[in-house]
């Protein structure tokens, strides 16, 4: 039976030999999250240039994978911007920030998932949204004192 590739090496060497995987491990995952990145954004410009052109003809569409979920993209779009957000900004938000979906109605999936996550989402207005525990000044809350 042959010996391994390392025997013969001190302890020290095989440290040195395994740090040097560690760096080249963590330089290829930083040089894939930047090609993926670039990716997302090639495909982005595809989807807006094809519109409806690229549609689910024949159907069994692939489902898009994230690394996050909705509710926390959207969550993570309203907080980066701290103030109360239409439906359709917050869709632009969420899919600039390199969420992916293949839905043709996107929109309506954030705008079910605002009004299903109550406990994290406060509605404003009509089809305006705020995170829950947000704006002070809010124009509900401004109503609901000046009533009081």
């Amino acid at each position: 039976m042959p010996r391994p590739a390392t025997a013969g090496f001190n302890i020290a060497q095989l440290e040195r030999i395994l740090q040097d995987r560690r760096s080249e491990v963590t330089r290829l995952e930083r040089l894939r999250n930047e090609l993926q990145r670039k990716l997302d954004g090639v495909e982005r410009q595809i989807a807006k240039l094809a519109g409806g052109l690229r549609g689910r003809r024949g159907g069994g569409g692939v489902r898009a994978r994230n690394d996050v979920s909705l509710v926390e993209a959207i969550e993570t779009a309203m907080r980066s911007n701290g103030k109360p957000m239409r439906v359709g900004d917050i869709v632009d938000a969420v899919q600039g920030a390199g969420y992916r979906s293949t839905s043709d109605n996107f929109r309506g999936i954030v705008n079910q998932t605002l009004i299903k996550e109550r406990k994290r989402f406060g509605q404003v207005d009509r089809g305006v949204y705020q995170l829950k525990g947000g704006e002070k000044g809010s124009k509900r809350k401004e109503a609901s004192s000046e009533a009081a």
